[in-house]
């Protein structure tokens, strides 16, 4: 019978930069500034985004290349990055990462045509690659294991920070100052993170066994592999904003053409894992992946990327077109999940830094994440109060916290010191990667359950409104019943009431028109119009209410996908090794790990 395999050990003892207090502070503020300022900038330009369009002109056939580029750029330098800031140093990478991101986006300020802003917005991605990798790496740098889960969830609290509000400050700087702003409010944000990173952050380099070599044919492969997919996934998205032939629509490119795209990004992943395995030094050490928590924690952390995308995406369409919410409003609704992300972040590391271990708290949050993903699974429907709604995801956001910082502690745990800018790089890029993946199958998911939702309940909807066509008629006759039953409906504006409960178009023709000889002919245009006007209202209406079944069935799908990835996720954190977190290993001063 063949023995069970033992856990691996954990990696011995890092040494610890040992920094003073005020260089632990700034360092820290610092990093987390600029880590804020690329998280926030995709909700703020998001916000923005109808205004911008509107200024530059932009084609709908060019639109998604606006976010399309960012996150390109920013997932594709993530794992570059990362490796960067293990051979040159964590400030020089983060000194440059922010200067290349502010000059992005200064470029995206003065953007006079859209060709322009795509460029800009590229340039703007590269910089927050630096951002994204570096921030837990420095937290690696300056705490053990054993400490660092606490100060991992409030770096990773700071995206939850940006979601909650970014809309509002995209919002108010649009309508203040105008689009532009929204780019240069960066500029004193970031230089604010470059002054405490300038004059308070030390290096951060290791002291490397060999002379340091970046892998630049490695990491363009990687590039090569990882565009064509995300650009696929990116177009193959179904835009699920208005109505049934939104929600149904195809993918803006043939499907010969996506499989082309997704086929030669295989390719080239399998030549970047050849190019890689002959390496001395890789841009990605793939003989980590022996280890199982680094493969593992990987795996989970990818599925974990579209449980976290996916109720954040979909959500605000519930609430827009089931419950009726503005665009501010559903953003606003969104607050509650976000403020438990926020809280699961802090409270799981302060847990498991205090336990030792990161596995109990993992499986904790998990739980109670499949718990409510489940129940918003199987329980949303179109008559929910928005309270019902507000606990629900109050609940799924403390279930979503732990999936930031405690699998990147996990996996930074079980790697040596000197490659932990990689192994976070490595790890971001597969929560980037998961993201952009599981948000596009909840996209598919979505557009089916919008058809399948419409079609169940067609019949029922048409009936309803065949009667309310009726009462309708009767009521543009002078019925005063129908006419009191009509005027109860939301369809119906204010001055329709008030021609209704004065007997009608002809009534009120009649009151003004008293013995005028063109009487009956101008009853008949006042009836022919205001039949017109409220059939056209009222087919509006009977669209809306077609469509509400349609978004939540949709959604509901959405959410029961997050559910079995939640569920694939337990299972992957049922496998992970249960590693002790290190204590600290020997000192090494701040000047010395120059």
């Amino acid at each position: 019978m063949r023995q069970p395999t033992p856990e691996a050990p954990a990696a011995p003892p890092a040494p610890v930069i040992e920094l003073t207090r005020e260089q632990k502070i700034f360092t820290f503020v610092g990093t987390l500034l600029g880590l804020l300022l690329g998280a926030l900038d995709q909700t703020v330009v998001a916000t923005a985004a109808p205004t911008i369009v509107e200024k530059l002109a932009i084609p709908p056939s060019l639109y998604v290349w606006v976010t399309t580029s960012y996150m390109l750029a920013s997932t594709v330098l993530v794992p570059v990055w990362g490796k960067l800031s293990d051979l040159y140093g964590r400030r020089l990478i983060v000194i440059t990462g922010i200067g290349v991101f502010l000059f992005g986006s200064v470029l995206c300020g003065l953007s006079q045509d859209t060709y322009q802003l795509i460029a800009a917005r590229a340039l703007q991605g590269a910089g927050s690659a630096s951002l994204f990798t570096t921030t837990f790496a420095v937290v690696a740098d300056m705490f053990p294991p054993a400490e660092r889960g606490k100060y991992s969830g409030v770096v990773g609290s700071v995206f939850g920070l940006s979601s909650l509000i970014g809309p509002l400050v995209g919002g108010f700087v649009t309508h203040q100052f105008g689009w532009h702003w929204v780019f240069f409010i960066n500029l004193p944000v970031g230089a604010v993170a470059l002054f405490f990173i300038i004059t308070r952050m030390p290096p951060l380099k290791r002291p490397q066994a060999v002379k340091p070599s970046v892998d630049w044919v490695g990491a363009l492969l990687l590039a090569f592999a990882v565009s064509p997919v995300l650009v696929a996934m990116s177009l193959s998205r179904h835009a699920p904003s208005e109505g049934a032939k939104a929600a149904a629509g195809g993918p803006a490119l043939p499907v010969a053409a996506l499989v082309a795209m997704v086929g030669a990004g295989a390719l080239c992943l399998m030549l970047f894992i050849a190019w890689e395995l002959k390496r001395a030094q890789p841009l990605i050490d793939l003989s980590l992946f022996k280890g199982r928590v680094f493969a593992i924690g990987n795996a989970t952390v990818f599925v974990f990327g579209g449980v976290f995308m996916s109720p954040l995406v979909f959500l605000p369409l519930y609430m827009m077109r089931v419950q009726g919410a503005s665009e501010t409003a559903a953003g606003l609704a969104m607050v509650p999940m976000v403020v438990g992300i926020m809280v699961g972040n802090v409270v799981s590391g302060q847990v498991a830094s205090r336990l030792g271990r990161y596995k109990g708290t993992m499986l904790v949050g998990l739980t109670l994440l499949t718990a409510s993903l489940a129940v918003m699974a199987f329980t949303l429907h179109d008559d929910a109060t928005r309270t019902e709604v507000t606990l629900k995801m109050v609940l799924v956001g403390l279930g979503l916290g732990p999936s930031i910082p405690l699998y990147t502690v996990a996996i930074q745990n079980a790697i040596p010191p000197q490659q932990i800018g990689s192994a976070t790089g490595v790890a971001t890029f597969f929560r980037q990667m998961g993201g952009t993946i599981g948000v596009t199958l909840a996209g598919a998911v979505f557009a089916a359950g919008f058809v399948s939702g419409i079609a169940a309940h067609r019949d029922d909807v048409t009936a309803r409104f065949t009667g309310t066509r009726a009462l309708l008629a009767k009521a543009l006759a002078g019925d005063p019943a129908a006419a009191a039953q009509v005027s109860q409906q939301a369809w119906v504006d204010p001055e329709t009431r008030v021609m209704l409960a004065n007997g009608g178009p002809r009534a009120l023709v009649r009151k003004s028109l008293a013995g005028s000889p063109d009487l009956e002919r101008a009853e008949a245009t006042a009836d022919a119009q205001a039949r017109e006007k409220l059939e056209a209202r009222l087919a509006q209406a009977q669209q809306r209410e077609l469509e509400r079944p349609g978004y939540t069935d949709g959604v509901r799908q959405v959410y029961r996908l997050a559910f079995m990835l939640a569920l694939l996720a337990f299972a992957l954190t049922l496998a992970l090794p249960s590693l002790p977190l290190r204590g600290k290993g020997p000192k090494v001063t701040s000047s010395s790990a120059a």
